[in-house]
């Protein structure tokens, strides 16, 4: 059994001395070596896993000074008498149960709101391993700055930066992310604010959860854009009713419908899922409309660093004169999505009252993240990863345009401001959750559309590609395969 127990990982990714630390814990807190027991002489291990017996010797050492081990002269390494106190057993646990009659809880009648039905978009965990993944919303690991996020983190974990991030912020953010936000990230989209208006959130999917609760009750009318952002409808009609309002050429159709509501979210710089940019006379209308009208709108402004023309791109905050316009923003679509940092910008009270619910909900947000994003932005790797990423989506962008035009003319059109992924219609014969299915089977990803609509079954032979993630010499080809796919139907 000790033959077994006592192997590394093959293809370890951290340091020897490491990986014998992580072994013999894993063995000690799993039950495999127990408490009293004796371990191997340090040269004796050393030859088995076939390393320096200073090696093992260290890590033996290491595990002494941690309380895992404990050195008796002249005999050895045993596992500490008391590594494994104040666990509950499993005979102790089955010996304590009370038998109380009845059944066991029906959650069906208890749990009052329901979420595990909504629909949202979907896509396999493993998407990494398909050779033609048009997934959207993925980092393409080739260009996240790994050395100017390893000089951020290593900073982070500075003595005086531990002091600093470790404690209790209470309801606090970063000041320094903070300040980042409101002169840099900010000003590049036109709007201005002080350091007050502005909260930090788990990305942007928090920033619409909190907006939900403070500003959603049972009889809100919420509009919302069709298509749109699945979980957007989803947070701010689990208790509002829902108004879906269509989407043109300029963006929102911007009429009666529009004055019926109390909140309207959209995402005017590319409409999500269809990519279209809402055109100035268009966003000036909304404006005067939601004034006349008390509307208060929700700006989604995701992916808005990913301009590909060059000019500048007001956003909808940017127009508003009355704070009636409420901003989300996000770090996690430039950064990475697994960073999960948004921020949410509005009037003091409105941000005052969403800083007291994240209080209930988390307290705040990971300080650690918030330190090390806001060293990041700070020393100007945001803007130069802003440049790398503006680069490289282009090019697939224009790779992608050429390649759905020459395969798939008329079933797309390019974005015109940015963005990382395209909107197409199938001919209407196509039902694109059974063209996903055929799809996987050759290596390709796609992700149908119908889950953006407010009736997804009457728009089946819908779909959205994503290039994020892409490598660029993989687009054409993989056009090519679907387009034979959709042939085949």
């Amino acid at each position: 059994m000790r033959d077994v127990l006592f192997r590394l990982p093959e293809n370890g990714k951290t340091g020897l001395q490491t990986q014998i630390r992580e072994m013999l814990v894993g063995a000690i807190l799993d039950g495999h070596l127990p408490p009293g027991s004796p371990l191997p002489s340090g040269r004796r291990l050393a030859q088995q896993l076939q390393v320096a017996r200073n090696t093992v010797v260290m890590a033996y050492q290491q595990l002494v000074d941690e309380g895992y081990l404990v050195s008796r002269e002249r005999s050895g390494y045993y596992v500490d008498e008391d590594v494994l106190s104040g666990r509950v057993t499993l005979t102790s646990k089955t010996d304590d149960a009370v038998n109380t009659p009845g059944e066991r809880v029906n959650w069906s009648n208890l749990i009052k709101t329901r979420y595990a039905e909504s629909l949202y978009t979907q896509k396999p965990q493993d998407w990494r391993k398909y050779k033609y993944p048009f997934v959207y919303g993925q980092f393409d690991p080739s260009l996240f700055p790994i050395n100017d996020w390893r000089e951020c983190s290593r900073g982070a974990i500075s003595l005086s930066s531990i002091f600093d991030w470790a404690g209790d912020r209470i309801d606090r953010d970063d000041p320094l992310l903070i300040e980042q936000i409101v002169t840099r990230l900010l000003p590049r989209r036109g709007v201005f604010v002080s350091s007050d208006q502005v909260l930090v959130t788990l990305g942007a999917q928090h920033a619409l959860y909190l907006i939900s609760q403070l500003l959603v009750q049972n009889n809100t009318q919420v509009g919302m854009e069709d298509p749109g952002y699945p979980d957007a409808r989803n947070a701010l009609t689990s208790r509002g009713t829902l108004n879906p309002i269509p989407i043109d050429e300029q963006g929102l159709v911007v009429d009666e419908r529009v004055g019926q509501c109390d909140l309207v979210y959209v995402t005017p710089s590319h409409q999500h899922p269809t990519t279209v940019t809402m055109s100035m006379p268009r966003r000036k209308e909304l404006l005067t409309i939601a004034a006349e009208n008390n509307i208060v709108i929700i700006e989604d402004d995701y992916e808005s660093e990913t301009n590909y023309t060059g000019e500048p791109a007001p956003a909808l905050k940017s127009l508003d004169k009355t704070e009636r316009v409420v901003y989300i923003g996000s770090l996690s679509k430039t950064l990475a999505p697994g960073l999960r940092l948004g921020f949410l910008v509005a009037s003091r009270e409105l941000i005052n009252e969403a800083r007291a619910l994240r209080r209930i909900m988390l307290r705040h947000p990971p300080a650690n993240n918030q330190h090390i994003v806001a060293q990041f932005i700070k020393r100007g790797h945001q803007d130069s990863l802003v440049r790398r990423l503006s680069h490289a989506y282009k090019q697939r962008w224009e790779i992608l345009n050429r390649a759905l035009s020459e395969h798939m003319p008329n079933a797309s059109n390019a974005p015109t401001f940015g963005g990382t992924s395209f909107w197409v219609k199938a001919p209407d014969q196509i039902d694109t959750r059974e063209l996903l299915k055929e799809a996987m089977q050759h290596d390709l990803l796609l992700e149908p559309g119908d889950v953006f609509f407010h009736k997804p079954g009457k728009h089946r032979n819908f779909m959205r590609l994503g290039f994020s993630s892409i490598a660029n010499e993989r687009i054409e080809p993989g056009i090519e395969l679907l387009f034979r796919l959709i042939n085949k139907k």
